[in-house]
């Protein structure tokens, strides 16, 4: 991922074009051709990283969900379930299987609207569930519990209880819904400073599950180290 200006942004009706990538709705499926290079640090090579990504929503969800009284941040959720096709030229690597598709937009910086959030979501035998609960910047709490059916419709479900799991090797405090009020952590995918994802087994409604989890602390964030780290992991472009 690479931060980039405003003038290497556009979009249309089904196409938005950031830099060399870009992300476009063709036929049924999202469509997402990336074309960058890797710029972490320490790495000197700077390896191309080129290839598509293809989602196909099993159904599509027409419904967004406030996650703030004001509504200044939104989060849609637009394929509860999808497949997915990854076919990478450099590095050589493809593979396909299960998906999701969401995404959140606001009129205000994430940090400003929410001190932490814990997300997670899992596939059921018919449909998907998405637990989502946090601390808002103003000290308020929220939690949800939404099925979405085969037809991607949502339903507001009985919140499961709490389940807590070990922080994260960077202290992230993480958490998660499970029937039993138990989760294991099967493995973490992604471990930073503010932000953990991590796969879990679980138990939902009745079923045993593999949820994915994630869990992000916004004052981590905000604070001017991980702000002066951002761009080694994260590499901005002025032009």
């Amino acid at each position: 991922m690479t931060e980039r200006p405003s003038g290497k942004v556009s979009r249309d009706v089904t196409n938005l074009q950031i830099g060399p990538s870009h992300v476009e709705w063709k036929g049924d499926a999202l469509e997402i051709t990336i074309e960058e290079r890797d710029k972490r640090l320490f790495n000197p090579f700077r390896r191309p990283v080129r290839g598509k990504v293809r989602v196909i929503p099993e159904a599509l969800n027409p419904a967004c969900f406030a996650l703030d009284p004001s509504e200044n941040h939104i989060w849609h959720c637009m394929a509860p379930r999808a497949r997915i096709e990854v076919a990478m030229e450099e590095p050589a690597v493809s593979w396909s299987g299960a998906g999701y598709f969401d995404h959140n937009r606001g009129s205000e910086p994430l940090e400003n609207g929410f001190r932490v959030w814990h997300w997670s979501r899992a596939h059921m035998k018919s449909g998907a569930v998405v637990c989502y609960e946090g601390e808002r910047g103003d000290g308020s709490v929220f939690a949800s519990a939404i099925r979405f059916g085969a037809d991607g419709i949502p339903d507001e479900a009985q919140l499961p209880p709490s389940a807590d799991l070990p922080s994260s090797r960077w202290g992230i405090a993480r958490r998660t819904r499970s029937e039993i009020g138990f989760a294991e952590v099967s493995r973490t995918w992604e471990d930073t400073p503010f932000y953990a994802r991590s796969e879990l087994a679980s138990r939902l409604y009745g079923e045993d599950v593999v949820s994915v989890q994630e869990s992000l602390d916004m004052r981590r964030f905000a604070s001017p180290l991980v702000q002066f780290m951002l761009p080694y992991r994260m590499p901005r472009q002025k032009r």
